[in-house]
Order: structure tokens, then C-alpha cells, then sequence
């Protein structure tokens, strides 16, 4: 596989750094300007998907949260410890050994988490194994060129990932059958002073203290560039 494809898996730090977990979460509900992709990916499951849905790696259930505000509920699946406050039916279970039968669900989302498997095609092969025939899958990541505002801090800003806005589709479409990818390069939060831009710096994997120190550099209020993409695809009809 090409270098560009194979890049790193992003640290899967939930268990160990909870903190780090929660500041991201808090810093997206209390600064986007455009939400977050876990209700506009409900709003549309909610209208075509016609059966089961699989939240995989699903962490403590946003995009459940968000389906059961349309009457629908998502079996909520992820290996860290937090899925045991997530909305009911879940899992901790890892999204490579999925304890389902093949065939068991009308859609898969794999919202922000295929990036911290080296290879997120075992995620995917799973994904396509337990979807039925012409069932949804849905993903979506972020750019290796997200946040340039803080490119200069960020830790490997710019370095290929393991499922980075650059390569997803590519990696996607050995499995499943692309309809659409939605790409984009937007100003999409803003941090209205030093403690907005610390919390969202220690969401985005700095320490407490480096958050601390390095916010103060910038001039507030101010806006964070977002890049990334959503991949809405199909598995293939079997005949």
C-alpha cells in the first residue's frame, strides 16, 4: 500500500487520558459554528436507513443521542471504557471482532475513529460483514491539514494518518460502493478568549500545561479552520 495510505494510527487515549476525551466533546459543543457531523449523519440515517444501525466505535453515544431524537435507537459498539455511558444497547467490544452475525444491520457509521486503527481495514472488512446487502455505510475523519491555525503546535500536523481526509475515499471504495463524499475547508469554530483556545488545544492532544502556555500566543477572539470529509457508500448488492 502506498506510504500516503499507511500512515500512522492517531493515539487511542480515552482509558488512560479521559480528560483529553472531554475537553474535545466540550470544545466542539460550545464553539461550532456549524455543529457537529453526528446530528446531520442521524438526520439522514433517520430517513433512509430502514433497519438496524451499528454505531461503530461509537465512544459515549453522540450519534445515538442524536437518532433517538428521531425515534431511532443504534447499537453503540467501542473498545474504550466510556461506552458504558452511552445510551442503551452497547458494547465494548473492539470494531475489528464485531460480536454480531454477518448480515445483522441496514447501516454502519464510523464517525471520527477508523484513524486510530493501523489498519482500518479490518474495521472495514467487519463492516461489510455485518451489514446486509445494499446496506449504508457511512465514515468521516479530518484533514492531516485540519486546525492550520495551530500547525505550529499541534503534535505531527500535516503527517499522513491511518484514515485521513486525503486517502479515506480511496481506502472506502476497496469495500463498498462510494454515492457520495462530502468535503469540507470551512471556519468552524470560534474561541472566544484564552480559556476557549486552551480547552480546545488539550482536546486536541496537548497536556493541560502546554494547553495552558501555548494559548496565551494567540489573539482572541478568533476563528479555527476545519477540514475533513464524509463518505456515504453502500455495500454492494449480492446476487
Amino acid at each position: 500500500m502506498d506510504e500516503e495510505i499507511s500512515g500512522r494510527a492517531l493515539a487511542a487515549d480515552f482509558d488512560h487520558d479521559p480528560e483529553r476525551f472531554a475537553a474535545n466533546q466540550l470544545a466542539t459543543q460550545s464553539f461550532s459554528m456549524i455543529g457537529d457531523v453526528h446530528d446531520r449523519v442521524a438526520d439522514r440515517l433517520a430517513k433512509i436507513a430502514s433497519g438496524s444501525i451499528l454505531d461503530l466505535g461509537g465512544g459515549n453515544g453522540n450519534l445515538a443521542r442524536s437518532l433517538i431524537k428521531h425515534g431511532r435507537t443504534a447499537v453503540v459498539v467501542d473498545r474504550a471504557d466510556y461506552v458504558h455511558s452511552a445510551p442503551r444497547p452497547a458494547v465494548q467490544a473492539d470494531a475489528t471482532r464485531l460480536p454480531f452475525q454477518g448480515e445483522s444491520f441496514a447501516a454502519v457509521a464510523a464517525l471520527w475513529m477508523l484513524y486510530y486503527l493501523d489498519r482500518p481495514e479490518d474495521a472495514l472488512t467487519e463492516a461489510v460483514r455485518v451489514l446486509r446487502s445494499g446496506g449504508i455505510f457511512v465514515a468521516c475523519t479530518s484533514s492531516r491539514y485540519n486546525d492550520p491555525e495551530f500547525a505550529s503546535v499541534l503534535p505531527d500536523w500535516g503527517k499522513p494518518f491511518s484514515f485521513d481526509a486525503e486517502t479515506a475515499a480511496a481506502i472506502v471504495a476497496d469495500y463498498f460502493t462510494i454515492t457520495e463524499v462530502i468535503r469540507w475547508d470551512t471556519p468552524a469554530l470560534g474561541l472566544p478568549d484564552t480559556a476557549a483556545v486552551a480547552l480546545f488545544l488539550r482536546g486536541r492532544g496537548l497536556s493541560a500545561d502546554e494547553a495552558y502556555r501555548h494559548a496565551a500566543r494567540w489573539k482572541t477572539p478568533m476563528t479555527v479552520t476545519k477540514r475533513g470529509c464524509l463518505i456515504w457508500a453502500r455495500r454492494p448488492e449480492t446476487r
